[in-house]
């Protein structure tokens, strides 16, 4: 009876040697790259296709790409297995002991056969028989590799070494490294070394022994996260918090390099890697001169060459031996045979705030510009502004309730300073986009109770008030002047005549009793006193440059660049990409872990208003800072289970706090309104599916006209209550969002 094998595909790479075709929200394993399927897919169905013998199938993937696995596994027969997610990338050893610790506690134990999930291996019944002849090995307790007869001096794989062989078998001598082309050349003259395919067979007891002697923490971390892994239909999910303690090392590394007695398989198949544009074009069917073409491409008296277009037009002359490959959004151009160095330029783009290496061109993603525009006028207009301009004020005391039941009704809570501001903003901005409701009177309600019950004998502004309008804290805070000061910008251009005088009297208040005495930026409060942090200071930013926009007056352009020189001196981390929030009095980062904390959504809010700077001062390289923060958001600081961004992460980007609130989801969608059409890429289907991802997790849940504030880990709701202060961000965005697509509509 044949041995079973329980097959595990590994497909967690991004695939940037594939660049400009394989990016991270669309790498190389879900691309049809030789017009037979996805990579993805074929591995799939190739495992699948054993003549006999037990084979369940298992893929272990990302979170990120959960969906569009759950589509491609549909209508494969897994015998049995299952999908695997991984919350964050640890490397392939972490992925070879899950491989192990699933075949442990699924069948005792059991032959392991682990694959990635981006080869093109044409020959399944090949495949196979390569396979079967490692068993006797692996049932043996060997860990079994498989070789790959070298046709060329290649520098762009790992190589065996191969020593004494015996019934189809041999010993491994050594693995080494991508070699250089003179050293690649001995090899090939050698005979005895082979590629390494990256495909292993092993007993799961045996890999379980060889962690345990060699990296027992990757073992042990690796089944902690398993053992309290969740599933669904969809497939299992490691918890991230225990998962990202993982050490992240590759298979060879950790193990395959440390263990004795391996032995090797050299295959009958046929194999490649797809891992350059050299490789497609060597398996790709080609033209009479040798040219592989794809998409709508004409090409004259050309020769050897792959050329590629996955959008406009693309002609070429004359060429020999060139790559090109065109999206709607960039072109790679390079001789074949240095196409291998893409991974060059994706660095460089990376490091300059590029994002055209994460994100998938717009005919790609097929989401129309301007698709929300109907839900988001609907909600913003009839239904959201309707029940906050009644059930969210307060007419017997006052003011604006500080938030709501998800029954509508009014809490009995504090009222802060920032949200009493922050209404009367939101009140304004929608009078601006055309509300036809009683903005006016709301403005002077809010304003009026701010004024009479909030003011300080200083003549700033205290921090709460109690529920009756009495003084609860007396604090003038930085963050709430802030508020203040852009709830006044708005409601002088609406009309009102107390904003002016009230916000000449807050500006005053601003310089004499908050601004640091050294000129280093504002105090939290008047005393000076505990930790410095940003994020007041990028609500002070907001407001500047909102009495900027109101008036004309640069002196308020003048104050927005001292923030922005705070901004490139102390609060922007150039390595990390991420915005530091806590700093001692001399803006040092904060000890511990405060220190480490950055939170997406400011980096998203920072994003827009670096941009807005940018265009009013002239200081154009603040986009590229923009670019940086919004890469560097998404690409650490979204749950990949949602999509959603993190309350918080380090600067490494391990998440601090997981869960994920709608404010930042509204600055995202801000950020990438911002960026689009400042020289990157097109993020108008970002900035879809941003909406998309707000109105998915945060809005449609909730009754009408409210909102889920919290949302855990696994996308369910931890909301209580329905807090006013985001009224602010959701006006904000949306409305941003609409006038982006305002020729939509047309």
């Amino acid at each position: 009876m044949a041995e079973r094998i329980v097959s595990f595909v590994m497909s967690g790479g991004v695939g940037s040697r594939l660049w400009p075709l394989s990016r991270e929200d669309n790498p190389k394993q879900f691309h049809d790259l030789s017009g037979d399927g996805s990579m993805l897919v074929k591995t799939l169905k190739r495992l699948a296709a054993r003549d006999e013998g037990e084979t369940p199938i298992y893929l272990i993937a990302s979170e990120r790409h959960a969906e569009r696995v759950r589509a491609d596994l549909a209508a494969i027969d897994l015998a049995g297995g299952g999908a695997i997610f991984e919350p964050t990338g640890r490397n392939t050893a972490a992925a070879v002991a899950i491989a192990a610790l699933q075949t442990i506690k699924a069948y005792g134990d059991g032959t392991v056969l682990v694959v990635p999930s981006d080869h093109e291996i044409s020959t399944q019944r090949q495949f196979w028989e390569t396979v079967e002849n490692g068993v006797p090995a692996a049932v043996a307790g060997r860990m079994v590799v498989f070789g790959i007869r070298p046709t060329a001096p290649e520098t762009g794989y790992g190589y065996i070494e191969a020593g004494a062989e015996g019934g189809g078998v041999s010993d491994v001598t050594r693995f080494v490294e991508k070699p250089d082309l003179k050293t690649a050349e001995g090899y090939l003259a050698a005979g005895n070394f082979f590629w390494n395919a990256g495909i292993f067979l092993f007993k799961a007891s045996a890999m379980r022994a060889a962690f345990l002697k060699h990296q027992p923490d990757i073992w042990q971390k690796a089944e902690a996260a398993f053992q309290a892994q969740t599933s669904d239909l969809s497939g299992v999910y490691m918890p991230l918090d225990l998962y990202q303690d993982i050490p992240s090392n590759s298979i060879d590394y950790a193990i395959m390099e440390r263990v004795d007695g391996i032995a090797m398989v050299p295959a009958s198949f046929r194999w490649n890697d797809l891992g350059s544009w050299q490789s497609l074009l060597d398996v790709s069917p080609s033209d009479k001169d040798g040219n592989v073409i794809v998409g709508d491409v004409v090409a004259i008296d050309c020769e050897n060459s792959y050329l590629r277009g996955e959008g406009r037009l693309l002609s070429a002359i004359g060429l020999k031996d060139v790559a090109i490959v065109s999206t709607s959004d960039a072109t790679f151009v390079a001789p074949v045979s240095h196409s291998q160095n893409v991974k060059k330029i994706v660095e460089q783009l990376e490091k300059s705030g590029r994002l055209e290496t994460k994100f998938t061109p717009a005919h790609g993603r097929v989401i129309a510009n301007g698709a929300w525009r109907r839900r988001v006028q609907h909600w913003l207009m009839d239904e959201t502004l309707p029940l906050w301009s009644t059930s969210g004020v307060d007419e017997q005391f006052g003011g604006f309730y500080e938030a709501l039941g998800f029954d509508a009704r009014p809490l009995a809570k504090p009222k802060r300073m920032r949200t009493m501001a922050r209404q009367v903003y939101a009140f304004a901005v929608a009078k601006q986009r055309g509300w036809d409701g009683r903005a006016d009177q709301l403005i002077d309600h809010g304003i009026r109770f701010m004024a009479d019950k909030g003011r300080t004998e200083r003549g700033g502004w205290v921090r709460t008030l109690n529920p009756d309008g009495s003084v609860l804290d007396p604090v003038e805070d930085a963050y709430d002047h802030a508020c203040v000061l852009l709830a006044l910008a708005h409601a002088h251009r609406s009309g009102n005549a107390e904003a002016l005088v009230l916000a000449t009297e807050t500006f005053a208040f601003l310089d004499k009793h908050l601004e640091d005495e050294r000129m280093t930026g504002f105090m939290e409060s008047p005393d000076g006193e505990g930790v410095r942090r940003s994020n007041p200071h990028m609500h002070l930013l907001e407001a500047f440059l909102a009495w900027h926009a109101v008036t004309g007056d640069r002196a308020y352009l003048r104050r927005a660049a001292r923030i922005i020189d705070l901004f490139r001196s102390h609060f922007f981390e150039v390595d990390s990409w991420t915005l530091g929030e806590f700093f001692d009095r001399d803006w040092h980062p904060a000890p511990g872990e405060k220190g480490q904390w950055t939170e997406p959504g400011h980096h998203f809010e920072w994003a827009s208003l670096l941009v807005d700077f940018a265009d009013k001062s002239g200081q154009k390289d603040l986009v590229a800072f923009g670019r940086k923060l919004y890469a560097s958001a998404v690409a650490n600081g979204l749950n990949r289970a949602t999509g959603l961004a993190y309350g918080a992460v380090s600067r490494q980007g391990l998440p601090l706090d997981n869960i994920s609130r709608s404010w930042p989801q509204t600055e995202a969608i801000k950020a990438a309104v911002a960026l689009d059409g400042t020289g990157g890429p097109d993020l108008k289907p970002e900035i879809e599916a941003r909406v998309g991802r707000l109105f998915r997790w945060h809005i449609d849940p909730a009754p009408q006209g409210l909102w889920i504030d919290q949302i855990d880990e696994r996308g369910r709701s931890l909301a209580k209550e329905v807090p006013a202060s985001i009224f602010y961000h959701l006006v904000t965005a949306l409305t941003q969002y609409l006038d982006k697509t305002e020729d939509v509509a047309h």
